[in-house]
């Protein structure tokens, strides 16, 4: 493609509508923009879109008083007319990308109320359950799960090694198991007779 020379006769054509100069000014234009675009933007219509565009604002340019001194740098105005209107295409679909169908809802924000009754009443019954367990149970249950201590300060707390305090934390859960059941049975509705 043989670059062409704007000179300020060319111009002149251009802001007095010569039909001729304008579908010279266009089909030039055209090539080099489609050049360009189809590298950076994926649809065909966008290709055009922009073009189009870019050519509505520089024929606004070229008529507007002053605006263009020197039409041997055309081609460069052409050039960042383009890339503005590129920059505003991908600013707009950067806005306006829907979301797929498929895509999750966001969460909730809203606290779930009965997902925090129902932690309310469990911490509660657990607390009322460790109560009722032996002194030794007790402590063994609450530092190594609620306070959540490494093994090894337990097994110096307690004066075991860590074969012992196995046995002493399984012992600890079965008790800690069946007054939890017991619980939870006595705390359960009765049935109306």
């Amino acid at each position: 493609m043989d670059l062409f020379s704007f000179d300020d006769v060319y111009l002149e054509k251009l802001r007095d509508r010569d039909h001729a100069t304008e579908r010279h000014f266009i089909g030039y234009f055209s090539k080099l923009l489609y050049i360009k675009l189809r590298s950076r933007v994926r649809s065909p219509q966008a290709v055009q879109d922009i073009s189009q565009e870019t050519f509505v604002r520089v024929f606004r340019a070229v008529r507007a008083e002053g605006r263009i001194r020197q039409p041997e740098r055309l081609g460069a105005f052409v050039n960042s007319i383009c890339n503005n209107v590129l920059q505003e295409h991908f600013r707009s679909s950067a806005r306006t990308t829907s979301m797929d169908d498929d895509f999750p809802d966001p969460p909730d924000p809203a606290v779930n109320m009965d997902q925090l009754l129902v932690t309310r009443q469990t911490s509660d019954q657990v607390r009322r359950v460790l109560a009722q367990l032996p002194e030794k149970d007790r402590q063994l249950l609450r530092a190594l799960f609620m306070e959540e201590k490494d093994k090894d300060e337990v097994c110096r707390q307690f004066g075991v090694n860590r074969t012992y305090l196995r046995v002493l934390l399984h012992r600890a859960k079965q008790s800690f198991r069946v007054h939890y059941e017991k619980s939870e049975f006595s705390d359960a509705p009765h049935p109306a007779h």
